[in-house]
């Protein structure tokens, strides 16, 4: 297990945002040739007025170019079951939470919408997209179109040999140990992950491939963990040229169909027209709940079964240790409690928690006032426990 000192300054997804031009229409998951388009780059998600966040989180798909995953044939069911004997009013208004959901044992046991949103409506997960992409992962391995996460990701991307990410495995990757050095700090329009959108990448050549090519190493792989949504878009990329398909459409052939998602989904798609793999899938607060139920079963759910068990099993186990604080990370999963409960994690409040021992799925759509907050995480734990409370 790899240890380390402490935390990336801010370590969760940066969305870059939309200006209010008129909508485009998103190209469709079976697009065989995606089409380039101009991102704007004159507004970002992180520095929008708070009240802007609360009225467009669920309109991004109107703002800048998504594509579209369409709902299960099957939608899975989720029973209600008897209410929870706690009113989260005053938490969701203090905390901006826009959507509240409880499973325990299969059945919704607390539903609440606030800022407006509604259950049919969508919100913008953020780094939440990080645990599906993974998973697309599993499920390629799992079909073959991915040998082993042992393997070199230049096996897969060789337009990337010849820089930092020559000998390093599909597995440093997604963990976030490839040694390559990468700048996530949201506050300075220096850096990485900011400079990654607007950096326009060379003629016929992939815009994340490209970015990630020229990076420099800073360790060697398997050594130091950074987060790096770079390589999530990485990842996302591996994954759809060892498929032969985008990720909207083998999303919604590998997770969305088999876990019975009821309302269609939005992939956000970067300046040539691909998924962004590290980011930005928005979906309604129930089929988030199935991801969490997806990954609670270890990807056996009714369609069908979603990669391994023993890939989940290896994806939401501690890895990676952060002895300063109670988490971890796994694949593309956060941990908590030495990898007791497992998390997806997106900035602005959102997060899917997953607890095996009880039986629990708690998901939280919100839109903070900050991409972060230890005030704001230490609240939703908080009511993580009183939720736990409640059902003992």
């Amino acid at each position: 297990m790899i240890r380390t000192v402490q935390l990336a300054p801010v370590f969760l997804c940066l969305l870059l945002g939309a200006s209010p031009a008129p909508a485009q229409t998103p190209p469709t998951p079976a697009q065989a040739t995606p089409t380039p388009f101009a991102i704007p780059a004159d507004m970002q998600v992180l520095f929008w007025p708070a009240e802007r966040r609360e009225r467009d989180l669920r309109r991004m798909p109107e703002l800048i170019p998504h594509a579209r995953i369409a709902p299960s044939p099957t939608p899975r069911p989720l029973p209600a079951g008897a209410p929870l004997a706690l009113d989260p009013s005053a938490f969701m208004e203090a905390e901006r939470v826009a959507g509240l959901l409880v499973i325990h044992r299969g059945q919704v046991r607390l539903e609440r919408y606030g800022l407006g949103l509604t259950p049919t409506d969508i919100w913008d997960s953020f780094s939440m997209t990080k645990s599906l992409t993974a998973t697309l992962v599993g499920a390629a391995v799992a079909e073959g179109a991915i040998r082993s996460t042992d393997d070199l990701v230049t096996d897969y991307l060789p337009d990337l040999a010849g820089g930092a990410y020559d000998g390093v495995r599909i597995d440093h990757v997604l963990t976030m140990t490839s040694g390559a050095r990468w700048d996530e700090d949201y506050t300075r329009a220096t850096s990485d992950v900011a400079r990654f959108y607007l950096t326009p990448p060379p003629a016929d050549a992939d815009a994340t491939v490209a970015y990630l090519k020229a990076l420099p190493r800073a360790h060697p792989p398997g050594e130091h963990w950074n987060y790096n949504t770079g390589e999530t878009n990485l990842i996302g990329v591996l994954v759809a040229r060892a498929t032969g398909r985008p990720l909207a459409g083998y999303l919604k052939e590998k997770i969305w169909d088999p876990a019975g998602m009821e309302s269609p989904a939005f992939w956000m798609l970067d300046a040539q027209g691909r998924e962004s793999g590290g980011c930005c899938v928005s979906a309604t607060l129930r089929d988030w709940g199935r991801v969490g139920l997806m990954a609670l079963e270890r990807g056996v759910v009714p369609g069908g079964q979603i990669a391994t068990p023993d890939w989940f099993g290896t994806a939401t186990a501690q890895r990676i240790d952060f002895p300063e604080n109670d988490r971890g990370y796994g694949s593309q999963w956060w941990t908590r409690g030495e990898g007791a409960q497992f998390e997806a994690a997106g900035i602005f409040g959102q997060l899917i928690h997953v607890d095996p021992t009880r039986d629990l799925v708690v998901v939280f759509l919100a839109a903070w006032p900050t991409a972060t907050g230890r005030q704001r995480s230490d609240a939703r734990l908080a009511m993580i426990e009183q939720i736990r409370t409640a059902l003992e």
